[in-house]
């Protein structure tokens, strides 16, 4: 097997040059990750707040817009007008659409030590933390963190207790463990994209993803493929040549290893289509749950592995996966449960659940337009709504304590709530709820008057603030404002930000009880960033007959398709349509809600 390394170009140019557009096309995402990254590096540097907001801002619209960005500027066509972006930011946008980043950040990266922003995949580290500890102690990679903790050098400094130095020590070594890893919706972005060109080789009869992709964790490490072909040359060639390969780390017949611009490691395998099924359930993993399935093999006399299932040297099994499953005595086991949390002795005992699908859900429950931080106005959240399939859309504006998402005060709220009703008497095949995502404040009261809350459809309560409070006056609150008599919805329980702040220390089982004896719903956070509930936690509320709203928060109208990704954490808890209150059709939803609401 040889390796060789690929070359990229150059972003810098001639004086007085036009800057060269960089070998391949910038999307969207790619935007979306440079703003990131500046925001992520003023932070650590501990900037004006506004700034890093305004470039995470910048990097939420960019990277939901609806539009290709890039392409519309490649065909020197004018960028749009984009919410909250003036002109500074618009001519960042062409420059990176340009040359695929920008001349600020190349100017941060020099600021900063190499590396030091991956510091915030470690759960309990936000760019502040990374800030202070690379500042006061000179910690700059995983590795350092790891041995600051290990020696106690983080405890007591401000902020920093030995409970969270444990925290710290132990993220480090799973992130050392592990490297970096990426959002599913990220991931999602670049695989399809690369098995749409796969796709297009000769002979190419199937290409799949498998790996935690396939599983739809909520972040992924690398990217496993697997293809069927006819001609195994053509599709490693075309593969090793794709516009978006940084290096290339290994490069065989059947087996090649890349590294893609965006940093991810994606490994191909070529696989004989009589062995397809019991490679795909091979490299799909998990790992335990591969363990199990063998051992369940071994017993029945069985040898399994990527080739098949075998009765010693006679394949028994292995085209489909299906057909590995059903050798083993067991029904297909859905990928996203394989975690070896009880999933082959529920198969073997007929009671697997039948997990819930996108089109099981009848609406979403959580959304915002331009009245607070939206993108869009209400007749256009309502038509993608509409067109994402849905019949139902609750409009939940922030209210007034989040100034920063310009939540409204009682007065505005009701004005908006009229023009929903006006709306709603024209429209046509969706209906808009009225609500709002209200603050849980720091005593458990909620940020607008009872009085003005009775009057909406559904109350969607949040935490914004004070995510630190210790763990029994964080429960304290929540189950306050649980208590409240208009009380419908927690919304991202945890208040996680994957990658950039924890989830906060909650006792998840009292606030379950909670909503189970109230009779309101958690929810599951379909934004990418959130994923909130965890897939365990879905899997308690579940158990104790709690309801969840799978919702997409969507702030602009590209953000329904974030809703496939909430159905990804919602079959990892093994939720089903009927544990899902947003599967009920309008008719049957409205007094489930009113429900909610005590007189």
């Amino acid at each position: 097997m040889t390796a060789r390394t690929h070359k990229t170009r150059s972003a810098a140019q001639a004086p007085n040059s036009a800057p060269a557009r960089p070998a391949r096309r910038v999307r969207n995402a790619d935007i979306a990750a440079v703003f990131e990254e500046i925001a992520d590096i003023l932070d650590i540097q501990d900037e004006n707040p506004f700034r890093v907001r305004a470039y995470r801002n910048a990097a939420r619209v960019v990277g939901g817009y609806g539009c290709d960005l890039g392409a519309l500027l490649a065909q020197g066509q004018p960028l749009p007008k984009l919410p909250n972006i003036g002109a500074d930011l618009a001519a960042k946008i062409d420059e990176i659409a340009r040359t695929g980043t920008c001349e600020l950040l190349e100017r941060l990266r020099k600021k900063v030590p190499r590396g030091i922003t991956a510091l915030l995949k470690v759960p309990g580290l936000g760019p502040k933390r990374v800030g202070f500890l690379y500042r006061n102690l000179g910690i700059k990679s995983a590795a350092q963190l790891l041995e600051a903790a290990r020696g106690g050098r983080i405890r007591g400094h401000p902020g920093f207790s030995e409970k969270l130095e444990q925290k710290l020590l132990e993220g480090a070594q799973v992130e050392l463990e592990r490297g970096g890893h990426m959002l599913i919706a990220r991931a999602a972005d670049i695989a399809e994209r690369l098995i749409d060109a796969l796709k297009r080789a000769p002979g190419v009869k199937q290409v799949v993803a498998a790996g935690s992709f396939r599983r739809m964790r909520e972040t992924v490490g690398d990217l496993d493929l697997l293809a069927v072909a006819t001609d195994a040359r053509a599709v490693t060639e075309r593969f090793v040549h794709y516009e978006d390969v940084e290096e290339i780390l290994a490069q065989g017949e059947t087996r090649c290893s890349v590294r893609l611009r965006s940093g991810l490691q994606v490994d191909l395998r070529v696989v004989d289509e009589d062995a397809a099924g019991s490679a795909l359930q091979y490299f799909t993993g998990s790992k335990a749950h591969g363990i199990a399935l063998r051992r369940r093999a071994q017993q029945g006399g069985l040898k399994l592995n990527e080739y098949g299932l075998f009765r010693g040297k006679r394949r028994v099994a292995g085209a489909t996966e299906e057909s590995v499953y059903r050798a083993l005595g067991l029904p297909w086991i859905p990928p996203e449960l394989r975690e070896d949390r009880g999933e082959i002795e529920a198969a073997a005992a007929g009671r697997l659940p039948k997990l819930i699908e996108l089109a099981d859900l009848k609406g979403d429950l959580h959304a915002h337009t331009d009245a607070s931080d939206g993108h869009s106005g209400l007749a256009e959240m309502a038509a993608a709504a509409r067109a994402a399939g849905l019949e139902y859309l609750a409009i939940t504006e922030h209210s007034p304590h989040l100034s920063v998402a310009h939540g409204l005060d009682a007065d505005r709220l009701l004005r908006h709530a009229e023009t929903i009703d006006r709306l709603n008497e024209t429209l046509r095949g969706i209906t808009l709820l009225k609500g709002v995502e209200v603050d849980i404040l720091e005593d458990g009261r909620l940020d607008l008057p009872d009085d003005v809350l009775a009057r909406l459809d559904l109350v969607v309560g949040a935490v914004h603030s004070a995510f630190e409070l210790p763990r029994a006056r964080q429960t304290r609150r929540i189950l306050r404002a649980l208590e409240h008599p208009c009380f419908t919805i927690l919304a991202h329980p945890g208040g996680r930000l994957l990658g950039e702040r924890p989830a906060m220390d909650l006792d998840m089982a009292a606030v379950i009880a909670a909503a189970k004896a109230r009779g309101c719903f958690l929810e599951l956070n379909a934004q990418p960033q959130r994923l909130d509930l965890s897939d365990e936690h879905c899997r308690m509320a579940k158990e104790q007959g709690v309801p969840i709203a799978i919702d997409s928060d969507a702030h602009g109208t590209a953000h329904f398709a974030h809703l496939r990704f909430g159905i990804g954490q919602a079959r990892r808890g093994w939720l089903e349509a009927a544990d899902v209150i947003n599967t009920l059709p309008l008719k049957k939803l409205r007094p489930r809600l009113r429900a909610c609401f005590r007189r």
